[in-house]
């Protein structure tokens, strides 16, 4: 009995030992290795981490000698799907009658890879009235907006450094009015560009690149991101649209969230719709490029789109709202640079 005892007790330790050995690369925040290479990545792809818990744990239930193993990890896989659940299953509000719908925009175009025309046909098709353009330098904002017949759009580029990656270009609609463009390239990496004014009251726009995890840069993305933290704790109606180079399973991004802005993609049920990299197949992506919202604004919808020559998916939100904004001020003048 003594034997059977202490088997059992061996059993239970290295089945906790091997429940803690598995739960480090999907959730490192618990360790405190959030930030660190290569968790900060891995835990980009939590979801898929998770299925494959699951399959192992129902697979180790066949093996007598490893059942009290085989529950724990179940039981951190079914745990990690109800708290991951909500994502896929929200469900939002149509918009009500008379309220303000904006649709936002955002496509990586890979430094000039993406084909402008592809990029261009999802705008005719949607017509957004903000497209936030990753690595899209002045000439590669230039030919898509060659290809919007019929369609116009005021253009903005911002490029801190001679690095394709670092450039980020919007096109606004000119349905906005005479918006105005203010390019921020000291507080994130990459700089980013908020618009203002014009038919959008009192929401501002931001296009956002964020610096991304790399093995020897991985500080640099958290101070990225402590910047999304500075926009969201402020009271502007914001929307956030770009590559962030994080996911929701980011801990730094949730906390840089906080309480007052939130994920269209979330909110709707497309949480767990990948958006790179696109050349995988759908259920091995993850979900790095999002539009953003501040609590003063309702999610619509969230789509994605394939294009051609980019790394990533495009994604369209929709967004609206019902109380009254400020009206513009007067004399702006859109700018194009």
């Amino acid at each position: 009995m003594d034997n059977e005892r202490a088997w059992l007790v061996r059993r239970v330790v290295l089945s906790v030992l091997f429940l803690l050995i598995v739960a480090t690369p999907l959730y490192p925040e618990v360790y405190g290795l959030d930030e660190v290479t290569p968790f900060a990545q891995l835990v980009a792809f939590r979801p898929q981490g998770l299925a494959v818990l699951l399959l192992l744990g129902l697979l180790m239930l066949v093996r007598r000698g490893w059942r009290i193993a085989a529950v724990l990890v179940l039981g951190l896989a079914l745990t990690g799907a109800v708290l991951t659940a909500p994502r896929q299953f929200s469900d939002a509000n149509p918009p009500p009658e008379g309220a303000r719908v904006l649709t936002i925009m955002v496509a990586n175009v890979l430094g000039g890879g993406a084909d402008a025309g592809a990029v261009a046909k999802v705008i005719q098709d949607r017509r957004p009235d903000l497209v936030s353009l990753p690595e899209a330098q002045v000439d590669v904002r230039e030919e898509i907006r060659a290809h919007l017949q019929g369609l116009t759009y005021n253009g903005y580029t911002l490029q801190p450094s001679k690095a394709v990656e670092s450039a980020t270009s919007v096109l606004v609609s000119s349905s906005l009015g005479p918006v105005r463009f203010q390019a921020d390239q000291q507080a994130t990496t990459f700089g980013h560009i908020i618009v203002t004014g014009g038919n959008l009251g009192a929401v501002r726009l931001i296009a956002y690149h964020g610096f991304p995890p790399l093995p020897s840069e991985v500080p640099t993305w958290k101070e990225d991101l402590d910047v999304l933290r500075h926009w969201c704790a402020q009271n502007p109606p914001t929307i956030v649209a770009g590559d962030f180079n994080a996911t929701t399973d980011h801990a730094d991004f949730r906390q840089a969230l906080g309480s007052n802005c939130r994920s269209v993609a979330s909110l709707t049920g497309a949480g767990l719709v990948g958006t790179w990299p696109s050349d995988r197949p759908a259920l091995t992506r993850t979900q790095i490029d999002h539009v953003l919202i501040t609590r003063q604004l309702e999610p619509g919808r969230f789509t994605t789109y394939q294009i051609e020559g980019s790394d990533h998916r495009a994604v369209v939100a929709t967004v609206f709202y019902t109380s009254p904004t400020p009206p513009p001020r007067s004399g702006a003048v859109p700018k194009t640079e």
